[in-house]
């Protein structure tokens, strides 16, 4: 019995892995300033890093969701201040939209390399 619970929970386990890397988040991303963002799995969710630039090995964001459409945290890494903010993907594009108290609110297109 104890051999079919162990296989069971492997095979949960790669499909788990299989789902997070087939999101359409997932990927390296251009921002506007021409950096490279890598967006992978990250503890149940996704996590945004800096990959070169100014502030490469600095992690930006961390979001949750799936199918395209992602919500949680954003930083600003030039004024070190976080925002809540979403992410929705179409195609090789996502838009980052970062929001103080759900009033002001920025947005930036980033395009998949």
């Amino acid at each position: 019995m104890k051999p079919i619970i162990l296989i069971s929970a492997i095979a949960l386990l790669i499909s788990t892995g299989l789902a997070s890397a087939a999101e359409p988040i997932v990927g390296n991303w251009t921002t506007t300033l021409g950096d490279t963002a890598a967006i992978e799995p990250c503890g149940g969710g996704f996590c945004i890093t800096l990959k070169n630039g100014k502030h490469a090995g600095e992690k930006i964001g961390a979001f949750e969701g799936s199918g395209g459409s992602y919500s949680g945290k954003i930083t600003d890494p030039d004024a070190k201040k976080t925002y809540n903010g979403s992410i929705s993907v179409s195609g090789d594009t996502v838009t980052l939209k970062g929001c103080v108290m759900k009033v002001v609110c920025e947005s930036q297109t980033w395009s998949r390399q």
